[in-house]
């Protein structure tokens, strides 16, 4: 396995050397194809039964861009007709889609994406696109004023260049990424580079087969076949924060590029190819879109934070909020009170868990009523209830001895009148982080004693 991936980095060396010692049609036709089959002998042999669909679709793009090659270097020494000539192009541009078919699956891994990272991804490559289109197709585009036929390919190479780095590039920028995907990203990277210098070249009418340029399309190659031996199933999730990190910055250069862009035409309608608008304005429309959707996630995150503090029975703070306000309340004056309903628990055998529920919303309503502004109520859970109050101590007790009356009298649920009653402990905060035992140790003191109220 070793040899075949060492093969090919040694024939493309080989093929260096011999194009300035000794070029010829065998190496230009069979030594520099060769390496191409090679690429793809190594990418089949690669451990990589996961991601069998990316290999396929890689595979085939290869092969499909060897055939153009091939097809090419016999048309360079007159072996191949005009016809034949035609589909070695077309084998060139079928590359493309199975490129970025099997780059997506090898980013993704084997998560799914998720709504704003498809929001994120076409963002970022609409922006590469928008930079794309006024720096890089200017040099390479020919003129329009030729016939459609003649115009096909010439058009479609850069554009489909332009669509698989910007596409492969925004997959790249907001995922975590093993050694397997950054080789990827490097090998499409120098192919992309290297074909828009062969148009920059071939637009000058310069360009010549055999030159330094032909190679980087077989280094781009055999980059992409060596990251499938380098594929993680799950990439580490120490490359998350990088990717949190680097996205706002990557949107935010989008953004702002589309936005310069777009203004530099309004200024200046002549300076810019007017087909810049499209993906600079595309990039915008996505930029808002994205921003309503962070909003609503916002509000989904506030909502379940909310949610996870909150009492879903009466809808008051739960022990967890409770917690953290006590943890908060280590520097005030005031006490932490615990009240235990007295008599509740027949109550759920002898009506039901609904009736209890009930009992336990109004009871809830009860405390609520009688505790002064700025108090904290909240459930603890089953029939426990507490309060923190700031002030003196003593004005804690006589709250207690409120709460307590608010239950003298009975409820009434559904035509049954409910009678019940609640020990409360009271501590006073000192600073010491021990108020909850305190609490809870007058609570349980109460009740066995029958007190009522219990201060400490």
């Amino acid at each position: 396995m070793r040899i075949v991936r060492l093969l090919g980095p040694a024939l493309l060396a080989l093929h260096l050397v011999l194009r300035v010692t000794n070029q010829s049609i065998w190496t230009e036709v069979l030594l520099y194809n060769l390496v191409g089959l090679i690429a793809i002998i190594s990418l089949v042999l690669s451990p990589t039964l996961e991601f069998s669909t990316a290999k396929f679709a890689i595979g085939f793009g290869i092969f499909a861009w060897v055939i153009g090659s091939v097809i090419a270097s016999f048309a360079h020494y007159n072996f191949a007709k005009t016809l034949l000539t035609s589909f070695g192009e077309l084998m060139y541009l079928v590359f493309y889609p199975f490129i970025v078919i099997g780059s997506i699956r090898i980013i993704r891994g084997q998560s799914t994406y998720k709504k704003s990272e498809i929001l994120d991804s076409a963002i970022i490559g609409l922006g590469i696109t928008t930079f794309g289109a006024a720096v890089l197709l200017p040099q390479v585009l020919p003129t329009l004023n030729q016939p459609f036929v003649q115009l096909f390919y010439p058009l479609a190479y850069p554009l489909a260049d332009l669509f698989l780095a910007a596409i492969v590039l925004s997959l790249f920028s907001i995922r975590s990424f093993s050694s397997g995907s950054l080789i990827l990203i490097i090998g499409i990277t120098s192919f992309v580079l290297t074909d828009f210098l062969y148009l920059s070249i071939d637009s000058f009418a310069n360009y010549s087969i055999g030159g330094v340029i032909d190679d980087g399309w077989l280094f781009g190659l055999l980059l992409i076949s060596e990251s499938f031996w380098h594929l993680d199933i799950y990439p580490q999730q120490t490359y998350s924060v990088v990717v949190e990190s680097r996205n706002p910055i990557f949107i935010t250069l989008s953004v702002f590029l589309s936005a310069t862009l777009l203004a530099i035409m309004a200024l200046e309608p002549n300076s810019l190819p007017r087909y810049v608008a499209l993906p600079a304005v595309a990039t915008l429309v996505l930029a808002f879109s994205r921003l309503a959707t962070a909003i609503n996630q916002s509000r989904h995150i506030g909502t379940e934070r909310l949610l996870a503090r909150t009492d879903e029975l009466t809808g008051l703070p739960n022990r967890r909020r409770l917690i953290s306000e006590i943890e908060e309340f280590v520097d005030k004056e005031g006490s932490l009170l615990l009240l235990d309903l007295d008599g509740f628990k027949p109550i759920n055998d002898l009506y039901g868990h609904e009736i209890g529920d009930k009992v336990l919303r109004q009871v809830a309503r009860r405390f609520d009523r009688a505790l002064p502004h700025g108090a904290f109520l909240a459930r603890l859970g089953g029939d426990e209830f507490g309060v923190l109050i700031e002030g003196l101590h003593e004005s804690a007790i006589e709250i207690a001895l409120a709460l307590r009356a608010t239950l003298s009298y009975p409820i009434h649920i559904d035509s049954k009148e409910i009678n019940l009653g609640v020990s409360i402990g009271v501590a006073k905060n000192t600073g010491d982080p021990d108020l909850l035992l305190r609490a809870d140790t007058a609570m349980y003191k109460a009740k066995r004693e029958g007190l009522g109220v219990c201060p400490l």
